[in-house]
């Protein structure tokens, strides 16, 4: 059995996680003096997962290193903001989150299936990992497996994000994926291939991968683990964390980050217009008004009196010296 040490407060991101068997004791951590209940749950013998397969292994996590799921409250981004953001190129959404300082967002090879493909969404992760006879047996058969269990979770706000062994292996294909259609779920994302193109295509929910192929992904890996923090494409995505695939790629945005990503990312495409209709009406070389870089715009440069024209000044604007509020 599992003895996790939470605060009842940081619960919620507990999503997904099967609880089949609670009692609660009072508890207090002695460094920020928070009360903590302490829940006995059934852990997976395999996976370390909280799943219907119990084991006897014990685990104690002391008061002051509660479960790493309940140690950093998020809240997912609302359905109003994840329409924002998918309103927004992928390349501004890169640049707000570099601006931010944060590491890259895009992840590495995902590229859409079909032209037409776009997503946003909340991420919901899946793992899998190398073959090995001994874990297949221990992972939770047929309807069990970790891979369902994120399928059920998906829905048309939700992306998938498989996190695959290898960019040339399947991750699934038509018969699986069927049930993703089912659930009208909002995107596909994975660093590796899929098989059934034309049927996946059919399915008509937007998919991003690597490439195509036609071999068998049970060959090569198995699904491992359904809502964890997982790397794709050299990405980490967080269960929660917003989604957005266009024809240049996928980005990842931190859930707890969404909202400030989104007011750099929007105002600098709002600047971006502005100078492509000045540069439409008055021809000329763009470096008059480039390279910018959102919160860097000096207040007496041609471009801040180009946006001073349009009413876009320090006063009501994030993207000049000294207003930046990330």
């Amino acid at each position: 059995m599992f003895r996790a040490l939470a605060p009842v407060s940081r619960c919620a991101p507990l999503l997904g996680r099967r609880l089949l068997a609670t009692a609660p004791a009072a508890s207090t951590n002695k460094i920020s003096g928070e009360i903590y209940f302490v829940v006995y749950v059934f852990a997976c013998k395999a996976r370390g997962g909280l799943t219907s397969r119990p084991s006897p292994t014990y685990l104690a996590l002391a008061p002051a290193l509660p479960l790493n799921y309940c140690t950093h409250p998020r809240t997912n981004p609302p359905d109003e903001l994840l329409e924002k953001l998918g309103g927004l190129s992928t390349q501004a959404l890169v640049d707000g989150l570099w601006v931010m300082g944060w590491p890259c967002s895009q992840i590495t090879g995902s590229r859409p299936l079909h032209p037409s493909h776009k997503t946003v969404g909340r991420a919901v992760t899946l793992r899998f990992v190398p073959v090995r006879p001994d874990i297949a047996m221990d992972k939770p058969p047929a309807g069990e497996s970790p891979e369902y269990e994120a399928f059920e979770l998906c829905g048309p706000n939700d992306v998938l994000v498989m996190s695959s062994v290898g960019p040339w292996e399947s991750v699934g294909g038509d018969i699986k994926f069927l049930r993703l259609m089912q659930r009208k779920i909002g995107g596909l994302v994975t660093d590796g291939s899929v098989r059934d193109t034309d049927e996946i295509i059919n399915y008509g929910f937007p998919t991003f991968c690597h490439s195509t192929t036609a071999k068998q992904g049970p060959a090569a890996m198995q699904p491992w683990e359904a809502q964890g923090v997982i790397s794709c494409g050299g990405v980490v995505v967080r269960p929660g964390d917003a989604i957005i695939g266009d024809q240049d790629g996928v980005v990842v945005v931190p859930a707890a980050k969404a909202e400030t990503v989104y007011n750099i990312a929007h105002g600098r495409e709002v600047i971006e217009d502005i100078v492509k209709e000045e540069l439409t009406a008055n021809p000329g070389p763009p470096g008059k008004f480039y390279p910018f870089m959102s919160g860097k715009i000096k207040h007496e440069s041609p471009l801040a009196k180009l946006l001073a024209t349009k009413g876009i000044t320090p006063e009501n604007s994030n993207q000049f010296e000294g207003t930046a509020d990330w």
